[in-house]
């Protein structure tokens, strides 16, 4: 079962999580003066229209009509019933998932990427700078900035530069230019806190360019919302109640707080957060001020963090490996409205197989965890014999990581 929603009901403002939180959050600090930062502190950065939404206590966010008219190109995306992997199961639970991989770079990214670009080019920004760690954002943002003619600068992490070449080649594609991060040492697998790092320097040397994060910033998890906004709306055609449970992967936090925070006021909806063992911020990580990359040249923010430091084992889900995770996210775990989970990738790529096996979808390395904690949740569901509507976000395709496949199928892969 697919469901669509009419291209005249997609959304056209963004849900912002910051009113309703259940705690206020705190702010990020300055990283000399230990002090809260102001607009000005984050303008070498950052668009004024972002810094505004980073801090807005504005419940609803319209979406310029700009960024709507890109957006259109791929979204409403559709929401499926994952009915052969139900039946595969053997469980009563219904499973749907936000097919996020039918976007231009086969992802959730530009949900966010598009929004950052048309609001630094309105600014008369010329050139942005970012990181990626598999390739999902930096191909989204090289998308994002060719809709709007500025250059790209994409620091990639050097494990997946290595592993991914042709998440390169999409990128450079759209006009984007990659490099491999750390740019000063090739020995080193590189970490998303060095990426940052590396990406941020550039930005503050040029007067004409700015940074951009597809990740953790209250902005990203804003622009990601379209996502369960449009989950809300699908369901109800299907004649589904609200999920029982609303489940994604995590690393930074951008796809898994998109489906998830237009859920978080209501209280019979479990929110869970699928992360790598190998990089467990949330279920093992400790709640404080950090950096939000390996040289201390970014804010610090009130986060789950294994330390800026932090270099994790070169697993193929790139995209988290990150040793911090969002504010919001963090905030919603350590208060007890959002459960953590981790897994090792030996068991999220059984579970991306069993997917593609039943649904005929190739996931990325990342949507194997969320998928491991579907099938899970799935399987206890089974157990006591209940009703339970599975809601997760499919956030993207594995047709570019068909290496990881290949060494999970031929038994090369670390169990890390």
């Amino acid at each position: 079962m697919r469901i669509h929603l009419p291209a005249d009901q997609m959304p056209t403002a963004w849900y912002n999580a910051l009113p309703v939180m259940p705690e206020p959050l705190q702010p990020p600090l300055h990283p000399g003066t230990r002090e809260p930062v102001g607009p000005d502190d984050l303008a070498p950065l950052f668009p004024m229209a972002l810094i505004e939404q980073e801090m807005s206590p504005q419940q609803w966010i319209d979406i310029p009509g700009e960024v709507l008219d890109i957006l259109r190109l791929w979204r409403p995306t559709p929401l499926v019933r994952a009915e052969r992997l139900e039946q595969a199961l053997g469980t009563p639970a219904r499973i749907y998932f936000k097919d996020e991989s039918v976007s231009p770079a086969g992802s959730h990214k530009p949900n966010t990427a598009v929004p950052q670009a048309f609001y630094n080019k309105r600014e008369g920004v010329k050139r942005l700078t970012t990181e990626t760690g598999a390739g999902q954002w930096g191909t989204a943002l090289s998308f994002a900035c060719t809709q709007y003619e500025m250059d790209c600068k994409v620091y990639m992490v050097r494990a997946s530069y290595e592993q991914k070449p042709y998440r390169r080649i999409l990128m450079e594609t759209w006009g984007g230019e990659v490099v491999p991060s750390p740019v000063d040492d090739p020995s080193h697998p590189g970490s998303l806190g060095i990426a940052i790092t590396d990406a941020v320097l550039d930005a503050v040397a040029r007067d004409d360019t700015h940074y951009a994060l597809g990740s953790v910033l209250n902005h990203v998890l804003l622009h990601q919302t379209v996502i369960g906004l449009e989950a809300q709306e699908q369901l109800a055609l299907a004649g589904e109640r609200v999920p029982d449970v609303v489940v994604g992967c995590c690393g930074g936090g951008s796809n898994l707080g998109g489906i998830a925070l237009p859920y978080m006021t209501n209280p019979d909806v479990r929110l869970v957060a699928a992360e790598p063992a190998s990089c467990p911020t949330l279920t093992e990580g400790t709640f404080e001020y950090d950096f939000g990359d390996s040289a201390g040249v970014t804010p610090l923010m009130p986060m789950y963090t294994l330390g800026h430091d932090f270099v994790p084992p070169s697993i193929h889900a790139g995209g988290l490996r990150y040793h911090g995770d969002s504010p919001i996210i963090s905030a919603l775990v350590k208060c007890g409205r959002m459960e953590a989970v981790a897994y090792p990738q030996g068991k999220t790529f059984e579970a991306a197989i069993q997917f593609a096996n039943t649904e005929g979808k190739l996931p990325a390395p990342e949507a194997g965890h969320v998928l491991r904690a579907v099938i899970d949740e799935a399987l206890a569901a089974k157990e006591l014999n209940e009703e339970r509507v599975i809601l997760f976000n499919y956030c993207g395709h594995g047709f570019l990581d068909l290496a990881a496949y290949d060494d999970f199928l031929n038994g090369r892969l670390v169990d890390a």
